[in-house]
């Protein structure tokens, strides 16, 4: 404001110091960063096959090393399972004939199919290797690791893994790594040594 001809100016005094028009600088901070824990990478497995193979049984075992006695899955179950630091996302997914059609809904991302058979179950054999080469030849699958879990080797009945992997044509897969493991749901016999072989798989890649 103007007041006789001389120009009154506001002036902002600090109440610190006395300073005028003044703001101290401030100290700069010190930016302090903190490591996060490396959260480690999960490997998603499906796990298939028809129904009453003995899938949901398999996942169990690996999970908690009790039998769980299950019903026929309808959908999916999923669980992470842990073997030496290498972490596994599991999905167990309904093997009945209609929803063998939503099977590929899960295969985005899989790094490892686990193919559950059962080894008693000769009539069905034909439509198990169907339903393998039909996964085979799924793009979103080009990459993906196959185990293959030949269930009930406790029944007398059985077929040993030599046949089952001489009716599959197991020799004919050259594009992916493939393992094929006897093994007895119900004991967890041959369940360890599939997934140590998973987990071979994972640590190498």
């Amino acid at each position: 404001m103007v007041r006789n001809g001389t120009r009154m100016l506001g002036t902002l005094v600090s109440n610190m110091g006395g300073l005028v028009g003044h703001t101290a600088p401030r100290s700069p901070r010190l930016a302090l960063t903190l490591p996060f824990p490396r959260t480690p990478p999960e490997h998603k497995v499906i796990i298939v096959g028809l129904d009453n193979a003995g899938k949901s049984t398999i996942l169990y075992q690996f999970l908690m090393n009790e039998v769980v006695h299950t019903c026929p899955t309808i959908g999916s179950n999923v669980e992470e399972i842990v073997l030496r630091k290498t972490h596994f996302l599991m999905w167990d997914i309904g093997g009945q004939e209609a929803l063998r059609s939503t099977w590929n809904t899960y295969y985005s991302n899989t790094e490892f199919i686990i193919l559950v058979i059962d080894s008693t179950d000769r009539d069905r054999l034909l439509t198990t290797r169907e339903e393998l080469y039909k996964m085979l030849a799924h793009e979103a699958l080009q990459d993906a690791s196959i185990l293959i879990f030949a269930n009930k080797q406790d029944m007398k009945e059985s077929m040993t893994t030599v046949e089952i992997s001489q009716f599959l044509t197991l020799s004919a897969i050259k594009d992916h790594p493939w393992h094929i493991q006897g093994c007895c749901a119900l004991t967890g016999e041959g369940l360890l040594a599939g997934l140590q072989w998973i987990q071979s798989q994972a640590t190498a890649n």
